[in-house]
């Protein structure tokens, strides 16, 4: 499956501005602000302004629906853990997330993106835990792989494991939206999430040309 088309839906705030028609399967990305989401999703789209990025961070403030070829939805959560956003936004913001992630029967994986220079923080932590406890299997993506050395880049994964208690079987998957290293690898995990959950797309092979 070719990427022959991908858009925006809408960027919505609550429920009833949720995609119904038609009702697709979703995946959905968690993340500091700042880690990668809007680079990421560009790069697995091969669209270089798809989703939009920002050098100021905290400034996602909905969650945002893409279309991938009709078949199926990315949803880009708002970004946590930024100081200089208010209590009072931060606290709408996790409502915001929360009801999404407890209501929308069509969701069917949350990635966890964190940024693999950096051990994850305590919002991090307390992310991973919260997804898990929904239900889903806690897979996470560790951007920004061009950053470090090939000889730092186990070390950085283990701690990442080690932080966020990850057992042996939980996916952790490294990836550079920049040099698109582990973006196969990442394909193929979306993918077989869908078929896991009955949906098979066709010409899959080539999803990641």
């Amino acid at each position: 499956m070719k990427i022959k088309h991908a858009e925006i839906v809408i960027s919505a705030v609550k429920p009833e501005q949720y995609p119904v028609d038609p009702l697709l399967p979703e995946i959905a990305l968690a993340g500091r602000s700042n880690v990668g989401k809007s680079s990421l999703i560009n790069m697995l789209v091969n669209m270089r302004k798809l989703a939009r990025t920002s050098s100021s961070p905290g400034k996602t403030q909905t969650i945002n629906f893409y279309r991938i070829n009709q078949q199926f939805h990315f949803v880009d959560l708002p970004g946590y853990g930024y100081a200089r956003v208010s209590k009072s936004s931060k606290e709408a913001w996790g409502k915001m997330m929360e009801t999404y992630l407890t209501t929308r029967k069509n969701l069917y994986e949350v990635f966890q993106l964190v940024d693999i220079r950096h051990e994850p923080t305590q919002q991090d932590k307390h992310m991973y835990s919260w997804i898990k406890s929904f239900g889903y299997n806690g897979i996470v993506i560790a951007t920004k792989l061009d950053k470090i050395s090939r000889g730092q880049r186990q070390k950085h994964l283990n701690i990442i494991r080690k932080e966020l208690q990850m057992t042996s079987e939980d996916l952790l998957i490294p990836v550079s939206a920049e040099t698109r290293e582990g973006k196969e690898q990442l394909w193929e995990v979306i993918l077989e999430v869908f078929r896991v959950n009955g949906f098979e797309f066709e010409e899959e092979k080539s999803i990641i040309e």
